[in-house]
């Protein structure tokens, strides 16, 4: 039996997922893969000339290393845990709790729109995929920029890590992974420290291939100009670590 404090079937894992087990499974991401991607778009894209929103902004590394560069972000996250984490900077970042298929946001309100590893995907349905690409050129104003760092699907598929298992804190966290049609499925059980019922989640990215994804976002008018297989900038080949692309608003 695993604990019902999280539903690891639910079609919305993400709700129960980017909490506080998340954080302490994963304290510290990478400040220097952060500054290398707010670098890219910037050496691309060129510096934004008003407000950036931060998509799915998490704890914050992109939201300060955009405000090492001077510029002024807005950051969004649906998560509690993470936007208290991000909420913990001095001073304070713009911070706002919303989900990317709804922004609350007035139309063309940003001159550059950023979503940073891997924070697409996330839905059951394509048609929930299309409308966060829809809001995103909503809020986007004509002819500025975006970026959508995304995973490499090929790379996933090719690479994949069927079961693995690890101590945290003393407690066995144990991760599983699988193809699900195009989707990347991840389950992980987290161990009681007393011993009683593990805790599970779920993580469920959908496969996009690089065309398929630039289709999408083309179709809302997010028109693809540049496309990246990291964080320097090289040219994305099928075993590239990650799909960059960087576009602007039609």
């Amino acid at each position: 039996m695993v604990s019902e404090a999280s539903d690891p079937t639910s079609a919305e894992w993400f709700r129960s997922w980017f909490g506080e087990e998340y954080l302490r499974l994963y304290p510290h991401r990478d400040e220097r893969e952060a500054a290398q991607a707010v670098r890219l778009f910037l050496d691309v894209a060129g510096r934004p000339s008003g407000r950036v929103l931060d998509l799915a902004c998490g704890a914050g590394r992109h939201l300060r290393e955009l405000r090492r560069t001077g510029i002024e972000a807005v950051g969004l996250d649906l998560s509690r845990a993470l936007l208290a984490r991000a909420r913990s900077a001095s001073p304070p970042f713009q911070l706002v709790r919303g989900d990317m298929r709804w922004l609350p946001f007035v139309d063309a309100s940003f001159s550059a729109i950023m979503s940073f590893f891997t924070s697409f995907g996330y839905f059951a349905a394509v048609e929930d995929d299309r409308r966060v690409a829809g809001e995103i050129r909503r809020v986007l104003a004509d002819g500025r920029p975006y970026l959508l760092d995304y995973l490499n699907a090929t790379l996933v598929v090719d690479t994949l890590v069927a079961e693995e298992s690890r101590e945290v804190e003393g407690r066995r966290v144990s991760v599983t992974r699988s193809i699900e049609g195009r989707t990347v499925v991840k389950r992980i059980e987290i161990a009681d420290a007393k011993g009683g019922e593990p805790a599970a989640y779920m993580e469920r990215v959908r496969l996009y291939t690089p065309d398929e994804l630039e289709s999408l976002l083309g179709a809302v008018g997010l028109i693809p100009t540049h496309r990246f297989g990291d964080y320097t900038g090289g040219r994305f080949v099928p075993s590239s670590k990650r799909l960059l692309i960087l576009g602007r608003a039609e």
